[in-house]
């Protein structure tokens, strides 16, 4: 994988998995929104080409780069926020932005092409998940992300390309969105401030982000063609713990208030992703627990909030 493509790269994924490329040797080609407040936040390397291009001109890409490349990630996606998440237009949108990087892939000569799905292509699911468990997407996020994964499946088929969709579940870092669980929490207690949740009974999976890169980059090595991985850690521990092992990590002193926040008319109480095929495919196991990743995210956070303030 000398020259790999990542649309959607400041995310909490994308930015690790540069970081992993890099170390790598690989030259990455980071296609960002113009514009995009977070450009800054992406790694500062030689091997990083960074290419303003929305998302709705990745036709574009070829003409741009003007190199053949190995491995285009799509992890690029319009309405990820909740109220978005349910508007049909928005969301039907992505699907021929998704057919577009397949497009865009094949004139760069890729041999692979790898999309991020979602847990959202299952809908309210409870239990763990495979890429065998049915899919009931409740949503109209969910209802596109299953059907790019499936019509990128049979572009790249027509094209002779290997096609990987990777099923994401929760995934938490440096760079992760200031409005998620771990760094609303994390920011809140800092402050001095008692964040509030649920009773936190519900079993989650968790995957640090650097785990999340070391197998979005394994993927592009020994991912098997038209199979889809689903990504977490392949632990699900109670909601409290984690939240208790946050509390510890950022402020040892300080309070959470558990059952505050009432629980969803259908929330779901279990949730773990089927990683055996990443650990026989690939041979990998996640190497980073959940309170080694909660230390790396919080000294990432207190040096980003240091630097905002000098």
């Amino acid at each position: 994988m000398k020259h790999a493509v990542i649309t959607g790269p400041t995310g909490v994924i994308g930015i690790a998995l540069i970081e992993k490329l890099i170390q790598e040797g690989s030259e990455v080609f980071a296609v960002c929104r113009p514009g995009s407040k977070r450009i800054n936040e992406l790694p500062y390397s030689p091997l990083v080409k960074i290419i303003e291009c929305d998302i709705s001109e990745l036709g574009k890409l070829p003409q741009i780069i003007k190199k053949r490349c190995d491995i285009f990630y799509h992890f690029a996606w319009n309405g990820t926020a909740k109220n978005e998440r349910y508007d049909v237009h928005l969301q039907t949108q992505n699907i021929q932005f998704a057919l577009e990087a397949v497009e865009a892939a094949k004139s760069l000569e890729c041999e692979t092409f790898i999309g991020a799905g979602s847990q959202a292509e299952y809908g309210r699911v409870s239990g763990i998940v495979s890429a065998d468990s049915p899919t009931n997407p409740e949503n109209a996020y969910g209802m596109a992300k299953l059907c790019a994964g499936q019509m990128t499946r049979v572009l790249c088929q027509k094209y002779g390309m290997r096609h990987i969709w990777a099923r994401i579940l929760s995934v938490y870092g440096p760079h992760n969105g200031q409005d998620s669980m771990i760094i609303s929490a994390m920011n809140s207690l800092m402050k001095g401030q008692t964040p509030a949740f649920t009773r936190g009974e519900q079993k989650w999976d968790y995957l640090y982000s650097k785990d999340a890169a070391n197998i979005m980059y394994l993927l592009g090595e020994k991912g098997i063609n038209n199979k889809i991985y689903c990504l977490g850690s392949g632990i699900a521990r109670p909601l409290k713990e984690y939240i208790e092992i946050l509390r510890k990590c950022v402020s040892p002193g300080g309070k959470v208030e558990l059952g505050k926040i009432p629980y969803s008319e259908n929330q779901v109480m279990y949730l773990c992703a089927d990683v055996l095929p990443i650990e026989q495919d690939l041979g990998y196991r996640c190497q980073y627990s959940f309170e080694n990743g909660i230390e790396e995210t919080y000294q990432w956070l207190r040096k980003e909030q240091y630097d905002e303030e000098n």
